[in-house]
């Protein structure tokens, strides 16, 4: 008997599983591709379907199933992303008394060559010669006539579980094993009702690199603009004379954990009958009864024609270079939109295996273009080199890398968005070192514009003009037509100019330059802001400045002008005031000196005229004072009018 298990004898015949050709792919540009399978399934199997573990979640999110031959789906198993654990396992090249002893009280039948011996297992082991070149498997059974019997294995022609139940586990495990081909792999089975053959369908979707264009732009009499799709097979099935198709545009797609078990914490709860009752203890009694009571509860155009020596010398060109003037590619695509999404169908079947990758040509039209430059660096003194494309395809061009041709010679590589049909994109691929352009800044100081005002709340409208001058300079003897892109500022507007056009960003202003010319262009921009004053707060020569404004209405004017005298009479109010005051501060002062004078003289004889002189004084000041205390009071309320005055009317005034 052979040493090794050999799985294929102890296990029973696996299901037996009809696999199901791919036949249709679409990619997209967003992360996942769709595929369609279908094939017959034979009377009594059942499809699969392998995926990669990390496809799983997105084959449970989309799959779809489509069975004709009169019978219906029943059910789809698939295998676990985390397996069970069986109490069987079977390591690689285990011995058989290995094995065997794993199921130590097992009862099994031995075929040995001098009959058959019955009985339960007690051990298995491997021993090794002296020499250790030869390895004997020995089994210890406990018969059932009660004997100890040492067997070796080497001897016997076949073992043999008497138990169903572990003969059927044992099968189990193995078919699992089998089931599960590699680590890599997860098995799909779709389970159906019928008794005869059926045809079936599955479609569904899988995570997969986006598809890319690469295109070639072919400048001459005929501009032509050749596509190119390249996708890459990353699935372990080949994809052999499919239906495929492309689409250009990004749907709404996102993963969701659906392959791996999942598990939530529940609480654990219980009848309050099941508690067990604890102890109570009860404290000591301290007299008599006093009272009961318990616990409380808690609180673009075409490209122009070429002059004989330009045709000359790309004729020489072509000669000696390589010219892409046409193309010889057959391109077998039909386009149709899908709403916002653009679809490039494959007309004839595609082949690629897995794990390789290919290039299909997907787009070969005429296009309209016009040459021109665009200039947008300041920290560079050249314009680009640039093509105006406009999309007339009728079709959906999806972004990538161009590389341009141009009159028979490599001209440069771009780089474009998807331009939708209709639309028109501006590609660059290179330098014009013939045209040089220098730029010069200037701004002027504000200017007020416009003065209203609202509520006590005097609003100037100011603005800064800042000047930006293009010295472009063309040193080649033929015309050429110039973009210039200008930065689009928030809060500033042009003056006196127009632009072709406007992106997000910038202005655009298309000059033709003549040959070996030199020209400016000026563009003047304006910044309006806003300052707010509070009128109260502002003086009388603040309001002179306003008053003096052209911009100002006769409105605004008589209004400010009022303001200007109220607030004029209240300084002059407070003025008088505070000259008051002082006044009376300084009598007052003097009284306190003559009182001390007094004071003095009444202590010494012979002083009493003039003591009578100063207190004559005295009476006089404060005659004065109380006169000044009049005038001060009276001007308080001048001053109090005129301000309730001004806070009315400021409260009401608008212009």
């Amino acid at each position: 008997m052979k040493n090794k298990i050999v799985p294929a004898v102890l296990v029973a015949t696996a299901l037996v599983a009809a696999e199901l050709p791919v036949k249709r792919v679409v990619l997209y540009k967003h992360g996942v591709g769709y595929f369609e399978r279908a094939g017959e399934v034979p009377s009594g199997q059942t499809a699969r379907l392998e995926f990669k573990p990390n496809e799983m979640n997105d084959v449970l999110k989309s799959l779809v199933l489509d069975e004709k031959g009169g019978g219906r789906v029943t059910g789809v198993r698939y295998d676990s992303a985390k397996p069970a654990r069986s109490s069987l396992s079977v390591e690689n090249e285990v011995a058989l008394a290995k094995f065997l002893d794993g199921l130590r009280g097992a009862k099994v039948d031995v075929e040995l060559v001098s009959g058959k011996l019955s009985g339960s297992i007690l051990s298995g082991r491997v021993v090794a010669s002296t020499d250790q070149k030869v390895q004997q498997e020995l089994l210890v059974l406990l018969t059932d006539s009660g004997d100890l019997r040492t067997l070796d294995l080497a001897s016997a022609n076949s073992v043999r579980l008497t138990d169903p139940l572990l003969q059927l586990k044992l099968r189990e495990y193995l078919q699992s094993m089998a089931g599960l081909r590699t680590q890599e792999q997860r098995a799909v089975y779709i389970d159906g009702e019928s008794t005869r053959s059926r045809q079936l369908r599955a479609s569904y979707l899988l995570p997969t690199p986006i598809w890319k264009s690469s295109y070639r732009l072919i400048l001459g009499a005929t501009p032509i603009l050749e596509g190119w799709a390249i996708v890459d097979n990353t699935t372990d099935s080949d994809w052999t004379g499919i239906s495929l198709a492309l689409v250009s545009g990004k749907p709404v797609s996102f993963q969701s954990r659906l392959y791996d078990p999942k598990f939530i914490e529940r609480p654990f709860a219980e009848l309050a009958e099941e508690r067990a009752v604890a102890p109570e203890l009860y404290a000591a009694g301290m007299g008599g009864g006093v009272g009961s009571g318990g616990p409380q509860p808690a609180p673009m155009a075409m490209a122009a024609p070429m002059s004989k020596r330009s045709m000359a010398r790309a004729e020489l060109m072509a000669d000696t270079a390589f010219a892409p003037a046409q193309s010889n590619v057959a391109v077998n695509t039909a386009g149709r939109d899908l709403g916002e999404l653009f679809e490039y169908a494959f007309s004839t079947p595609v082949t690629v295996k897995k794990n390789e990758s290919a290039m299909l040509p997907f787009l070969q039209q005429k296009i309209e273009t016009r040459k021109l430059l665009i200039y947008n660096d300041e920290s560079q003194p050249n314009p680009r080199t640039a093509s105006e494309i406009t999309n007339g395809t009728g079709k959906t061009l999806d972004g990538g890398p161009i590389t341009v041709f141009d009159n028979g010679a490599y001209a440069g590589e771009a780089l474009v968005e998807t331009v939708k049909a209709g639309d028109k994109r501006l590609i660059s691929y290179g330098i014009d070192l013939g045209t040089r352009i220098t730029t010069n800044f200037d701004s002027e100081q504000r200017q007020i514009r416009e003065i209203r005002a609202n509520r006590g709340i005097l609003i100037a409208k100011a603005s800064t003009e800042e000047t930006k001058t293009y010295t472009i300079k063309n040193v080649d003897p033929r015309a050429k037509t110039l973009i210039i892109e200008h930065p689009l500022r928030g809060g500033f507007k042009l003056m006196g100019l127009t632009a072709t056009e406007k992106t997000a960003t910038a202005y655009r202003f298309s000059l033709n330059l003549k040959p070996n010319s030199e020209e400016k262009f000026v563009v003047k921009e304006e910044y309006l802001y806003d300052q707010s004053y509070a009128i109260s707060s502002t003086t009388p020569d603040q309001i002179n400045i306003f008053l003096r404004n052209p911009t100002l209405s006769p409105a605004g004017k008589l209004a400010l002008e009022k303001i200007q005298s109220l607030k004029s009479q209240i300084a002059e109010s407070d003025r008088r005031l505070r000259s008051t005051e002082a006044q009376s501060a300084s009598l007052e002062k003097d009284q306190e000196r003559l009182r001390e004078n007094i004071r003095s003289l009444n202590s010494v004889s012979g002083q009493a005229q003039q003591v009578q002189r100063y207190a004559s004084d005295l009476s006089a000041r404060e005659t004065k004072i109380v006169e000044l205390r009049d005038q001060a009071q009276a001007e308080r309320l001048k001053k109090g009018a005129l301000e309730s005055e001004l806070n009315g009317f400021l409260a009401t005034v608008t212009f």
